[in-house]
């Protein structure tokens, strides 16, 4: 029994728990859960300024349009976006750097053993070729200009095509780059920074209208001998909900009058106008030589044929 005692002895005292925030948040509960389920009539729910839920309507469509636009405007971050095929050129150039790697790894650790040692493959690494379809029609267009390897007028007009394409691509490039830096980068940027303060100073206000509500419930129900408590915690909701209301409203107007979101998408409208004028300009400068090897090749078939 005495060494029970010293050992009683021995355990540290445990700090005091204020269990006052696990109320708040519990009664916050039961309060939202009692208006979830109609337990709370419309007098029991505190009505907030009008101004107040108008702001949080245009905040909700402004954070809805940020959203919305952001998911289709993200795919500019991805070079390959407009070219399903880069899917499986990705992995045959996966497969090419696997068997390099694996050549190398043989050749340094598999000397001196009865394992066959691979040959290395003699090609030189390919370089980067820019994953986007003008790109790839370029490509596809110049390499059957050298298949065709003669100086008919197809062979000529494919290599005048793709080099034209060639310039689409970067064109096309270029907007993604502006349009990513421009547009994407500070419309998430809004959506994560200022519009995120104004939803988190919302739920601010949600809780803390529960908690008036709360107290208010409380005090309905208090005994008389804690009635005055009560109604100092009914006065002390209230005006946290004043203060937290009105940073609400301020952080709102703030993020519907920044003018930043308009010039982002006058930057996107202008990187999109950039690149079609180039690529317009640039396929009407070809239009016209590709044109006329069509119709002087077409002339010559009928004379051929009609000889």
């Amino acid at each position: 029994m005495q060494a029970f005692k010293n050992f009683q002895a021995s355990i540290p005292a445990m700090p005091a728990v204020d269990v006052s925030g696990f109320n708040k948040s519990f009664r916050n509960t039961v309060q939202a859960t009692r208006e979830r389920i109609g337990q709370v009539g419309p007098d029991g729910i505190t009505e907030l300024p009008a101004e107040y839920k108008a702001l949080e309507a245009r905040v909700d469509a402004l954070k809805d349009v940020h959203q919305k636009l952001l998911k289709i405007t993200k795919v500019h971050e991805r070079e390959s976006y407009d070219y399903p095929s880069d899917v499986a050129e990705s992995l045959n150039e996966v497969g090419h750097q696997a068997a390099s790697a694996w050549s190398v790894f043989a050749n340094k650790n598999l000397k001196n053993t009865n394992l066959p040692i691979p040959i290395p493959s003699p090609s030189a690494p390919t370089p980067h070729q820019p994953k986007t379809l003008p790109h790839a029609i370029s490509r596809a267009a110049k390499a059957g200009a050298t298949e065709l390897g003669s100086e008919d007028r197809l062979s000529i007009a494919l290599g005048v095509y793709g080099a034209a394409m060639e310039k689409v691509g970067d064109a096309r490039l270029s907007q993604d780059n502006l349009i990513a830096d421009r547009f994407v980068t500070p419309w998430q940027a809004t959506l994560s920074t200022s519009i995120g303060l104004a939803v988190k100073a919302r739920n601010n206000v949600k809780t803390a209208r529960l908690e008036l509500d709360s107290a208010r419930a409380a005090l309905k129900s208090a005994a008389p001998a804690k009635q005055e408590q009560a109604r100092l915690h009914v006065e002390e909701a209230e005006d946290k909900l004043v203060q937290a209301t009105e940073t609400a409203i301020g952080l709102m107007k703030a993020v519907l009058e920044n003018p930043e979101p308009l010039q982002n998408l006058s930057n996107l409208v202008k990187a999109q106008l950039i690149y079609h004028s180039t690529a317009a300009e640039t396929l009407s400068g070809i239009q016209s030589e590709i044109e006329e090897a069509a119709t002087a090749a077409e002339g010559e078939y009928r004379t051929s044929r009609g000889a």
